[in-house]
């Protein structure tokens, strides 16, 4: 466990004062690459601790013969940096002691914290281990920064489609199924694809990512026998469709139609070669048995430009599919309703659902373009994949750790970092933290420089202290505190 920081942090212990007691250090988002973000979802923390600095701890450190993980780390070391260029009776002592010296307040996952704002706090509670608690900054930061990004992309996606449903006049409870987790091919590992597909799940209920599902009830208490928690639906992919040939792909079509899906909701992946086909032969061919069935036949387009593909391209043709796009398309062929704002709604038995190299921003114009045309939003179905997921760095809303307040011979010390060289957006808070806010789940702002009483009566609460797991958030509650002002 020892190995989990940067390189450079091994012997920052000794590098501190002497007499040092304390260190005491926050995780702010600290600026935003997104458009329009009002605040950052916090979300993650109880993963971390419970993986990493209870199970992991215990299993690979505290649990094993103190000769062996200090030998193993001497080893580690001494072939990394040299023999003797560091000493090791601190890790003798933190093994000796059983426990992570270590408190930290959080405020409630699911918190839309602002910028600039501290989602949690962290600090030494013994003086002998001071240099623990910016020595668990970098795994906290690998493990942190995802979760918690891809929430407020989530989030992001959830205000757009709730926002252009109301425009058109759509079913609000049709939209967290609007929004389908695609990602888990293309994530970086296992671990980044349970986080991302979990948060996901705190804004949509449309998911293919299964271990994303297992995570949240083994860390949040979600039980999917009492809640929804995720869901799917029997879709096809390329290699099914390839193999019922390019000449019998009609006979594909009617048999998942018709013999193998008679009902529910089916989605067919319709690009395998001629999008336009399917569209302008198959689909008016099939149109008697698509409607004869109880539920509903979900096209899939999966390559192309998706704005022009679902909405239409205005360099195409004249009359011809491609000018009018998807949506218009399917209206021609099986018509539909209209919402209470007068849009467009197609007939419940045919829908469609495009998850290539979705962005927010494609998301954003396709809507738009929908509605110009007269159609309602929720004609379609958004995969959501690694295009957006992926993309993303722990800068994306610059995540950090950062001491702002220490004890040296008993001195309290406030201390910052302002570089000069800087726009401003890597100074720090500067002392102890309160955060305050409307509520108790609601933070807005933060006053540093604050006495520990002070400190003690703001947002942020004790949820681990000593190797003990003292507060522990459910999905249920994220997904309330998260939208209770939707």
């Amino acid at each position: 466990m020892l190995n989990l920081t940067d390189g450079y942090k091994v012997d920052h212990r000794r590098q501190y004062p002497a007499g040092t007691e304390m260190v005491y250090s926050n995780w702010t988002p600290r600026s935003s690459r997104m458009q329009g973000v009002e605040g950052v979802v916090f979300f993650g923390l109880s993963y971390f601790i419970q993986e990493y600095l209870v199970r992991k701890f215990y299993t690979e450190f505290f649990n094993q013969p103190k000769e062996r993980v200090v030998s193993q780390y001497k080893r580690r070391i001494e072939g990394y940096l040299g023999k003797d260029a560091i000493t090791y009776e601190h890790v003798e002592a933190l093994h000796d002691l059983g426990f992570l010296p270590i408190e930290i307040k959080a405020l409630p996952e699911g918190s839309i914290v602002p910028l600039k704002c501290p989602m949690f706090t962290i600090r030494n509670t013994r003086d002998e281990f001071f240099w623990l608690t910016n020595f668990l900054e970098t795994i906290l930061s690998c493990v942190l920064w995802l979760p918690c990004t891809s929430a407020t992309t989530a989030r992001e996606y959830r205000k757009l489609l709730n926002n252009w449903a109301r425009i058109t006049g759509s079913d609000l409870t049709f939209v967290p199924w609007q929004g389908h987790d695609f990602s888990f091919r293309g994530m970086g590992g296992l671990e980044a694809a349970c986080m991302s597909g979990a948060a996901h799940l705190l804004s949509f209920t449309g998911t293919d990512t299964i271990p994303a599902i297992d995570f949240l009830e083994q860390y949040y208490g979600a039980d999917c026998e009492k809640e929804l928690i995720g869901g799917s639906v029997p879709a096809t992919e390329h290699s099914v469709m390839c193999m019922g040939t390019e000449h019998g792909e009609i006979n594909t079509f009617y048999d998942l139609i018709v013999e193998k899906y008679p009902k529910g909701i089916v989605s067919i992946v319709s690009d395998t070669w001629d999008f336009w086909k399917v569209i302008d032969e198959y689909l008016p061919t099939l149109k008697a048995e698509i409607l004869a069935r109880d539920g509903k036949v979900v096209i899939r387009p999966d390559s192309g430009d998706p704005v022009k593909v679902v909405c239409g391209d205005p360099d195409a043709p004249e009359g011809s599919s491609e000018r009018k796009g998807a949506i218009q398309r399917l209206w021609e062929i099986f018509g539909g309703t209209e919402t209470k704002t007068g849009h467009k709604l197609l007939d419940s038995h045919i829908g469609l659902i495009y998850g290539d190299s979705i962005t927010l921003e494609r998301c954003a114009d396709i809507c738009t373009e929908l509605a110009l045309k007269g159609f309602a939003s929720t004609n379609v179905v958004f995969g959501i994949g690694s295009y957006t997921y992926q993309h993303v760095t722990r800068d994306t809303f610059g995540f950090a750790v950062k001491a702002t307040f220490g004890v040296v011979d008993g001195e309290p010390r406030e201390i910052f970092k302002a570089p000069k060289t800087d726009n401003g957006g890597k100074k720090s808070a500067k002392g102890l933290i309160a955060v305050y806010g409307n509520g108790p789940n609601t933070p807005t702002h933060f006053r540093d420089g604050v006495s520990w009483h002070e400190e003690g009566l703001g947002m942020l609460k004790t949820v681990y202290r000593d190797g003990q797991i003292l507060v522990r958030h459910t999905l249920a509650e994220i997904r309330e505190r998260l939208w209770i002002t939707r």
